[in-house]
């Protein structure tokens, strides 16, 4: 599964003082979105194994997004990990075309027994190539 999509909606609760989506709630649906294409492409014995970790975000905001507004969230991962951090990358595509939300994400693997770095391998990498 080389991209995973996610429709997501501005609720009232996701709107600042300001007006639009909160840049906390970015957060929020980069994290869902991520760990919903993990869910949908990893075999299970990974999701028991494994866990990821954000290291860095970048997050460009292009357009405001009001409440009641819905944006297309689309996800892939980078060609190559690099040890044990792996580059997500997204956007969020509103109803007119536009790009609202723009970010790359470094995320780390850990084992989750031991909480340890581990190094992504070929086989971690394979569902989402696909």
């Amino acid at each position: 599964m080389r991209e995973f999509t996610l429709k997501l909606v501005a609720t009232p609760e996701s709107i600042d003082e300001l007006g639009p989506v909160n840049n906390a709630v970015w957060f929020q649906w980069i994290q869902q979105v991520a760990t919903g294409h993990w869910d949908a492409a990893a075999p299970q014995e990974h999701k028991d194994a494994y866990i990821w970790v954000v290291v860095r975000h970048e997050i460009d905001y292009l357009r405001a997004l009001g409440i009641g507004e819905t944006v297309t969230a689309r996800t892939w991962v980078a060609d190559q990990p690099q040890g044990a951090k792996f580059d997500r990358f997204m956007d969020f595509t509103g109803e007119g075309g536009k790009v609202h939300v723009r970010a790359r994400t470094v995320w780390a693997l850990l084992d989750k027994a031991s909480g340890r770095p581990l190094r992504v391998t070929a086989e971690v990498v394979a569902p989402f190539r696909d």
